[in-house]
């Protein structure tokens, strides 16, 4: 169970980091492109902070949490700047994708609500199996 310590922080960190990561995408100029922080946990002891990322196109998804995870100190030195006059310490950040939305996708299809998706060439996706 998370404290409301843990809550706040938490929290803190997610809104500075997704306005980080938004203001970088806007400067490289890259279009087409959203990184949405979904949710983030930080452990009882403060010291670690798990992020989970909804990217779009999901195509992108994996490579771009590789790159999160590559440039995961320069990104907690971005936020720690910015949160400093809150925070004593600020915790680690490991990066997740979060695959909530192709989860909801994937039980759809199985109860027959949706059309099974199909992938580029036209054909059907069978990894709902």
């Amino acid at each position: 169970m998370e404290t409301k310590r843990q809550k706040r922080i938490a929290k803190i960190i997610q809104q500075d980091l997704a306005e980080i990561l938004q203001g970088e995408i806007r400067r490289a100029g890259v279009k087409n492109f959203l990184v949405s922080v979904t949710k983030t946990y930080v452990t009882p002891d403060l010291t670690l902070a798990r992020v989970y990322v909804s990217i779009f196109p999901p195509e992108k998804a994996d490579e771009s949490v590789a790159a999160l995870r590559q440039n995961a100190k320069l990104i907690k030195h971005a936020v720690a700047q910015r949160v400093r006059h809150q925070l004593r310490k600020m915790p680690d950040l490991e990066f997740y994708r979060d695959d909530t939305l192709d989860y909801i996708e994937r039980i759809d299809e199985a109860l027959g609500n949706k059309p099974p998706r199909k992938n580029e060439s036209g054909e059907k996706n069978d990894e709902a199996s």
